[in-house]
């Protein structure tokens, strides 16, 4: 029975400390073959993007924040906009739960969720001079 409970309660400490991303494409984009997850560029800010862009979808993520950081946040951003063919991703913002969140969920063993946003896009090579 405790041997149940103990591969039980791993599962759960696995799951919640998984990040999620969810996707929802914008427009009429290219279809594009997948970009490798570390070769997807973070971007603080649009201003920061050297070129054309085109903008794919819309990022969000979500995971425990007593187990999960920024950077595995931004990794599942990553690899989310490289399934769908981005290169990049521009940051737009990341939530910490509230004190009050993190009392409850430390009082009744449940998850108090870091959210972050971004939109995938595309960048598109410079023109060849000819």
């Amino acid at each position: 029975m405790r041997v149940k409970i103990s591969v039980l309660g791993l599962i759960f400490l696995f799951l919640a400390s998984c990040v999620t991303t969810e996707a929802v494409k914008l427009g009429k984009t290219a279809q594009r073959p997948p970009v490798f997850w570390e070769d997807v560029i973070v971007y603080r800010t649009a201003d920061q993007v050297p070129g054309k862009y085109e903008e794919i979808a819309l990022l969000s993520s979500t995971g425990d924040a007593d187990l999960t950081g920024e950077k595995q946040m931004w990794d599942s951003m990553r690899k989310k906009a490289g399934e769908l063919g981005a290169n990049a991703i521009i940051l737009d913002s990341m939530s910490e739960p509230s004190l009050g969140a993190k009392i409850v969920s430390t009082l009744f063993l449940v998850s108090a969720d870091r959210k972050g946003k971004a939109i995938a896009i595309y960048i598109f090579p410079p023109e060849e001079k000819k």
